[in-house]
This record gives C-alpha cells, structure tokens and sequence, in this order.
C-alpha cells in the first residue's frame, strides 16, 4: 500500500553535459522540492535547480562517504511521508552503479511512490564523444560494464570468458590500477595490442582521453577523476584513420547509393560524381543524369 502524498524520482543526471539531461529530467528538476545529489553531478546542472528547492549533496567519492547509503534511504523516505516530491538526481544512468536497487528496497519497504527516469550512462557519453562503436560486426560482439573492484577482484576465468565474447570492456572508477587490469587481461589471453582508452570527465569542457594499448596501459598518464577505462578491438577501429577524403571510396558510394535510389542519391550527392571523376581520374560510368521522380517507381 503506498502511503499518501509525497513521491521520489530516481533520476540519472547523465555523464556531466546539461545537454544530455533529459527533457522529463529537466522538468522535474524544476518542480521538485527536494533535490538530493550525487557529488559527481556536474555544476552545470545544478545550476538548473531552482534557487528555492532545498538542494543536499549526499555524494560519495574516492572511497570518502560524508553520508551512508541506509541515512540517504532514510531521507527518502522521510522527505516523501512529508508529502514533498523528491529527486534523487544521480551521475549517468540511476541503474548502472548508483545503488538504486538499495533505494528502491528502502521505498517498498516503507510504502512510498517512486519512479525511475533513465540517464546517458557515462560509458555511452564517453564513448560518443571519443567517437568509439562499443560493438562492431567484425570486432565486438559483446558489452560488458564493469567496476574496479570487478575488475581487481575476478577469477581469471570470468576475464577468459569477456575475452572469448569478443567483448568491448567499459571499466567504470579504474583508479589508476592500470597495470593489475592490463595483466589480469593478458593472463587471459587478450592480444597485448588490444586498443585501449582512458577518458576522464567525459562529455565535459575538462574532457581528456588518452589512447594506448593493453600493453603500455601501466603507463598511461594519471587523469583527473571521475574516468573510464575502455578496452577491446573496437576501441581503436578508425583512428588509423586519415584526415583526408578517401576519394576512391566515396566514389564507391556514390555509385551504391545511385543504384539504390537514383532520384534522391542526385539530391544527396549533388556534384560530387564529376568532381570525384576529376580528381580521382576514375570512370563513373555513365553521365550524372538523375531520373525524374515520376520515372522511378522504387521497385
């Protein structure tokens, strides 16, 4: 039986840039009475609270707790019986190591109304802004999020197991436990020249990422928390990558796309076929004539 009046929303922050908050978020942010935070809640954000909801950092960080996980329970709890709306806002995604299982526990138990909103985790944050495919057809079948203390602390079986998955492994809080990782890995079997990345403080303006390998990653420069650590085979597929227009390629493309739908690969494309043919010395084909749109039926 739920009790009358208050209500709590567990709601993930996001990885730290306001424009990933989401608009229900953003709106509940704004009604609330009561916003109870994690420390890691960019500054950005809170300053979209409004000045008169009483705010309380209830975060916990680099192993100092300023306040145990049972007393943030109890003020759910509590906040809620007053009949108050309550946001817990948490860093990324309220599910993916934020404790909200014990939260949630606490709230049934006591009878009070709860809803979880869905954040940008910070491993799918980091990884879009280092431009990373967690998944790869020929690379990375598998995901698998991890904390440091998984990954200090697993049997060499469990990491023989990610291996064999061909899985892209996000290790969320790594500390800077960088060479008992990278070992645990290659006892397992993984290619010593496994891509590796070290994003610190994703999605922010303080944004850093450092690129390296299984092998040089007890190396790896010291970055300033909170950081992830990514390893698999479809963290460094692109970044051989150049700069440069591959000229050949995109004329692979253009000719694809025009056999798939010559009418709107015209519009797409525009010039780019004599402009290709002139550079690259390549044969088309055919001249750059579009169909008309009644002259293509789409079959």
């Amino acid at each position: 039986m739920k009790t009358s009046g208050g209500k709590v929303w567990l709601v993930g922050a996001g990885p730290g840039d306001p424009d990933l908050l989401t608009c229900k978020a953003l709106r509940l942010l704004e009604e609330a009475d009561v916003v109870l935070h994690d420390d890691l809640v960019s500054k950005e954000i809170l300053a979209l609270i409004p000045r008169a909801t009483r705010k309380q950092n209830v975060g916990k960080r680099c192993g100092k707790k300023n306040i145990q996980q049972e007393e943030i329970s109890a003020l759910l709890v509590s906040f809620a019986n007053f009949g108050l709306q309550v946001v817990r806002l948490k860093s990324g995604d309220p599910m993916i190591f934020g404790r909200a299982g014990e939260e949630m526990e606490a709230m049934r138990r006591a009878g009070v109304d709860f809803e979880v909103v869905p954040g940008v985790t910070s491993a799918l944050g980091a990884a879009a802004s280092a431009q990373i495919s967690l998944t790869h057809r020929q690379s990375a079948s598998a995901v698998a999020f991890l904390t440091s203390h998984q990954a200090k602390t697993a049997k060499e079986t469990d990491w023989q197991a990610w291996v064999r998955a061909r899985a892209t492994l996000v290790i969320y809080m790594p500390g800077y436990e960088y060479a008992q990782i990278g070992g645990r890995l290659m006892e397992a079997g993984m290619d010593p020249k496994t891509a590796c990345a070290v994003i610190s403080r994703a999605t922010s303006k303080d944004e850093q990422i450092l690129r390296t390998t299984l092998d040089q990653l007890p190396t790896a420069a010291r970055m300033a928390a909170p950081t992830l650590l990514f390893v698999g085979a479809a963290v460094g597929i692109g970044q051989e990558t150049q700069p440069a227009a591959d000229l050949e390629w995109l004329a692979a493309q253009y000719e694809l796309a025009r056999e798939v739908a010559p009418v709107w690969s015209t519009a797409a494309f525009g010039d780019t076929e004599p402009r290709l043919a002139a550079q690259n010395g390549a044969n088309l084909g055919h001249p750059h004539t579009a169909f008309r749109a009644q002259e293509y039926s789409g079959d």
